[in-house]
């Protein structure tokens, strides 16, 4: 999909900063739980971190239905040797 490339933020922009707003809030969220002591705090937190996490991929989805993130395919041989050399 075509995005006009103006000063002004489109809808990519606004969807990428969602996402990128989303990754960073999840990350945070874990490294909350990693360190929580108190359980029903942590169980909270828990709860909002699925939704958040549920959020981040849904914008992600979205996004690469619209084909503003794309994966770049892997090649076969190097995911071979990186395999090999995990297995040693």
């Amino acid at each position: 999909m075509q995005v006009p490339k103006t000063p002004q933020m489109n809808e990519r922009d606004f969807l990428n900063d969602m996402l990128t707003t989303e990754k960073y809030m999840t990350l945070s969220y874990s490294v909350y739980l990693h360190e929580a002591s108190n359980q029903p705090l942590y169980q909270d937190m828990m709860n909002i971190f699925t939704e958040t996490q549920n959020c981040q991929r849904d914008l992600y989805n979205l996004m690469f239905k619209k084909g503003w993130y794309k994966l770049e395919a892997a090649d076969p041989q190097k995911l071979q040797q990186t395999y090999q050399q995990s297995m040693q």
